[in-house]
């Protein structure tokens, strides 16, 4: 009887342990429709690259803002909307200086600081496939970030 005891506190500890060192995904792409949940979506990634964003975006400046910081030569995600959105909203979240680089239908663009360091987008969106890139302002550093993708205004 107690070995049996013993056998299954072994296995819950192991399921508990295993489920602490569990990471969520990164570099994750995601695929959104204007009508359907959920009303956001959070993809995580980690900043940086060796590139500087102008050149992924053709020039060093768009109407969203400076085209600045490093990236990889790939994009972090990708982001298929099924349809046009008349809203959404792109916010990255990080603990050091990060930038973004979009590009899709109707063109590419680039920006900073949306809230404090951290870079972000909101508008209206064509339906398509889009390239996202989050880059660091300084080459020498690679951060781990959260992208939220929300619906609502």
């Amino acid at each position: 009887m107690v070995m049996v005891a013993t056998l299954v506190l072994g296995v819950t500890l192991n399921s508990v342990a295993q489920a602490q060192t569990e990471s969520p995904a990164i570099f994750e792409n995601v695929t959104l429709s204007p009508k359907s949940p959920p009303e956001s979506v959070t993809v995580r990634g980690i900043s940086g690259g060796d590139l500087p964003a102008k050149n992924i975006a053709g020039r060093s400046d768009t109407p969203n803002g400076p085209c600045v910081g490093f990236v990889d030569d790939k994009p972090n995600h990708t982001m298929v909307l099924t349809e046009f959105f008349d809203y959404l909203k792109l916010q990255v979240q990080s603990p050091g200086d990060t930038t973004m680089v979009i590009s899709g239908p109707g063109g590419t663009w680039c920006n900073d600081d949306f809230q404090g360091k951290n870079p972000g987008m909101v508008g209206q969106w064509l339906a398509g496939k889009y390239n996202i890139w989050i880059g660091s302002y300084d080459k020498t550093r690679y951060l781990p970030y959260k992208l939220e993708i929300n619906k609502v205004r």
